[in-house]
């Protein structure tokens, strides 16, 4: 290649070339993406295994909230709190004495 060869501006045929070049590179990277998209639609278990950990991290959250909820009522009001406890108590025995006939 001579030096002027360099800075010859690229023929017809060498411009079509790159752009099908790069047409190429375009649809392979399209089609690596839509081959995940469809791997991870085809992966039942791991989409179960993600809605589970969203569920347990809702419960946690939840769970949290309603501790400080419960924790905060007894503060204010121990009185009521204990009443609330009883009432409870005696509606989950009840829910269990139901379930057992």
């Amino acid at each position: 290649m001579t030096p002027s060869d360099a800075q010859d501006p690229p023929t017809p045929e060498q411009r079509e070339r790159e752009a099908l070049i790069d047409e190429i590179e375009e649809t392979r990277e399209q089609l690596g993406a839509t081959v995940e998209a469809l791997a991870q639609k085809a992966d039942v278990k791991g989409q179960v295994q993600e809605k589970v950990e969203e569920g347990k991290e809702q419960l946690h959250r939840k769970q949290d909230e309603v501790t400080a909820t419960l924790r905060e009522a007894i503060r204010k009001s121990p009185v009521q709190a204990a009443i609330a406890a009883v009432a409870g108590l005696l509606l989950l025995r009840r829910r269990r004495r139901r379930r057992r006939r």
